[in-house]
């Protein structure tokens, strides 16, 4: 199917960026075939601000370079403070179904490996039409040594520590709620024992299958949901024995559905949504691009 097709099957017509959401959790994506960001941690921020620019807890910048059939596919994920973002779960999962809805190839049946800073990542879209897309995160890389015990401004939190291309510090509580994320997530994202800053989450287990969580992003602040850290609490629950191998984790922004194989590698399972597509306003555009840098869709591009 010519791109053109495919977009149009979606109802996506020409634009210059897409704002996804996976459960509330929401990316801009910025197609260098389609508009030349760059990509400075100014320009991340602005793009990001709820205010002054779109609103996005993060930007995919991707594709980067060709995208052909059998290769890894290359992007850059961005926190919405500005900074790199190694490794993202629902980004990585948004980007799967834009490249469904706007790039000609049989993404849905064959998977794709996205390919980021943290190392390759395969991804299949289930179904295009209901944005169901899966992610294979692998195995998590627990901190030598187990949990330790830090001190917070009024009390001593015991973390678990893990890095699952991204580093998250989870913490075991009686009640996972959004104010106590936003008490503690802070202190410990910027903790000294964190000199590069962690991703925290508040797990909260509330049966053999099921976890609800809170999270803290170290580069976004409180999110609604997280891919990784839904992975990273699951992948600690696990450890500690308090689950089983079929995990639900629910979140404020929704539910994915989370299976570990036998030597603790992840699958992680959930649905994307476009929000929508549009062009930058004249001023926020020129401050955001490089003229030099936007491409022509042509016949094997997008749209």
């Amino acid at each position: 199917m010519q791109a053109a097709g495919r977009a149009a099957e979606h109802g996506i017509a020409d634009f210059e960026f897409a704002r996804y959401h996976a459960l509330g959790n929401d990316y801009l994506v910025l197609d260098p075939a389609r508009f030349g960001f760059v990509p400075t941690p100014e320009n991340v921020r602005l793009a990001c601000d709820r205010h002054f620019g779109l609103g996005a807890d993060g930007i995919v910048l991707g594709p980067i370079g060709p995208v052909e059939a059998g290769l890894p596919v290359t992007l850059r994920l961005f926190n919405s403070d500005g900074t790199d973002c190694e490794r993202s779960g629902n980004g990585l999962r948004i980007f799967a179904l834009y490249l469904a809805q706007c790039y000609p190839g049989d993404w849905p049946s064959t998977g794709l490996t996205a390919r980021t800073v943290a190392g390759d990542t395969a991804v299949r879209v289930l179904d295009v039409a209901d944005g169901l897309v899966s992610i294979d995160m692998g195995v998590p890389s627990f901190e030598a040594g187990g949990p330790r015990t830090v001190r917070l401004a009024d009390r001593d939190v015991r973390l678990c520590c893990l890095n699952n291309g991204n580093p998250h510090a989870v913490t075991v509580v009686d009640q996972a709620t959004r104010e106590l994320a936003c008490e503690l997530g802070p202190q410990i994202a910027t903790h000294a024992s964190f000199p590069q800053r962690t991703n925290v989450q508040l797990l909260e287990v509330l049966d053999r299958n099921s976890i609800a969580i809170e999270i803290w992003e170290r580069g976004a602040g409180y999110t609604l949901s997280s891919g990784s850290s839904s992975c990273a609490a699951a992948a600690v629950a696990r450890k500690l024995g308090l689950v089983d191998d079929q995990v639900r984790v629910r979140m404020p922004g929704g539910e994915l559905q989370l299976s570990f194989a036998d030597d603790g590698a992840i699958s992680m399972t959930g649905t994307v949504e476009l929000i929508a597509t549009g062009s930058f306003g004249p001023a926020l555009g020129a401050g955001l691009s490089d003229p030099g840098q936007t491409g022509d869709a042509g016949s094997e591009g997008p749209l």
